[in-house]
């Protein structure tokens, strides 16, 4: 036991290091003024943090790791009501209920951050909006089943704390099938939903391949978060009596990276701007490549450009993404900015062409006069 409380405990304190380091990161680049609802759900999810890690830690320092489960029915029949087991097995599997209750709080307050600021990055793509949106209400639903799974999976609520008779595995919380696999699989059907959102701009992106590498780590640590829910619903089901205690330990280690994939794409702007100013990171000049907005290649000979497909905030030249202020914007560029115009006035059109520093449509205006003498002769 001692060796996961200090497991436990340090993994919160990491935890309450990296939120510090985004909420700080979030500080310098956009100012407390301009917070957005994520940054305020992550500080609730850090209190949520501490109180599971608390719960979990009451498991085995309080109750002895004990709940209403694995006991034989001459077990559950012979044990007094009054004995130091029956109060540490009914307090146990009340603990149990709140930290499940805890656990899945946590979990949802992590996806409700990410999809807000997914929300901000592709704010403007009129196609990620529909998109965006299934993600809240596919969150609030999940959230909202998982809860009542809990909550009401054993009805009424007090046998979820009952030693006798039997009251079967779905009101046995530390171990119950419907708990574990219910948020097992809403768990993961969320987290790939939100991981498919940024997955099409990163494919479709027109980098290099080290800084897609870099935006695919970023963009896939959802997969290390499920991978760590499906061993734990393993490892509970396995565990036989120390279910309870492997419930509360793998729920803190699961947390635990979710908590920090959550905050990672916060405070990954800030350190490689650092970098950068420190000589640590090198980049392409923003010269090196050119990707014009609406190539006028691509007609169809019609004088007209043929209808371009939806344009993905990864396509901009590698170096662009980094320049701005906000962490999502230093995270993709803003392709939502429109291409710049450039018009070419009276005088040469050669000079004015090498004068201009616009990567857009150079836009000519010419004007053709006929003589009336001309046109009678033709």
């Amino acid at each position: 036991m001692s060796d996961f409380v200090t497991e436990a405990f340090t993994l919160l304190a990491v935890a309450i290091v990296i939120i510090g380091l985004r909420t700080t990161a979030r500080w310098f680049m956009v100012g407390p003024r301009n917070f957005q609802p994520d940054d305020y759900l992550m500080l609730l999810a850090c209190v949520v943090y501490g109180l599971e890690t608390a719960a979990a830690y009451m498991v085995g320092a309080w109750f002895k790791g004990l709940a209403n489960n694995a006991m034989t029915d001459e077990q559950r029949r012979t044990l007094p009501a009054d004995s130091e087991e029956y109060r540490l097995r009914v307090g146990g599997s009340k603990v149990q209920v709140t930290g499940w209750s805890l656990y899945t709080l946590l979990l949802w307050l992590l996806k409700t951050c990410m999809a807000v600021f997914y929300s901000r990055l592709t704010a403007g793509l009129i196609n990620m909006r529909v998109r965006i949106q299934i993600a809240y209400g596919l969150i609030a639903a999940t959230y909202i089943a998982t809860l009542f799974s809990i909550l009401f999976g054993c009805h009424p609520m007090h046998k979820n704390w009952q030693i006798y008779p039997n009251p079967g595995n779905y009101c046995q919380p530390a171990v119950s099938k419907i708990d574990i696999y219910v948020t097992v699989v809403l768990n993961v059907a969320t987290d790939v939903y939100l991981i498919s959102i940024p997955a099409p701009m990163l494919f479709k992106a027109r980098l290099r391949w080290r800084e897609k590498l870099e935006l695919l780590v970023l963009f896939s640590g959802g997969l290390f978060v499920m991978m760590a829910g499906i061993l734990r619903c393993v490892l509970i089901l396995t565990a036989g009596a120390n279910g309870a205690e492997q419930a509360g330990s793998w729920a803190c280690r699961e947390t635990f990276v979710a908590v920090v994939i959550g905050n990672v794409p916060m405070i990954y702007p800030l350190f490689r701007r650092l970098a950068r100013r420190a000589g640590l990171y090198m980049t392409t000049k923003s010269g090196s490549q050119s990707y014009p907005a609406y190539p006028l290649s691509d007609g169809d000979g019609s004088g007209y450009p043929k209808r371009k497909k939806f344009l993905h905030p990864l396509s901009l030249p590698a170096d662009s993404q980094w320049n701005t202020v906000s962490d999502e914007q230093m995270i993709l560029p803003t392709s939502r900015q429109q291409a710049p115009t450039c018009t070419a006035g009276e005088g040469d059109w050669e000079t004015n062409s090498h004068a201009s520093h616009c990567g857009g449509i150079k836009v000519v205006h010419e004007t053709i006069v006929h003589s009336a003498e001309k046109e009678q002769r033709l």
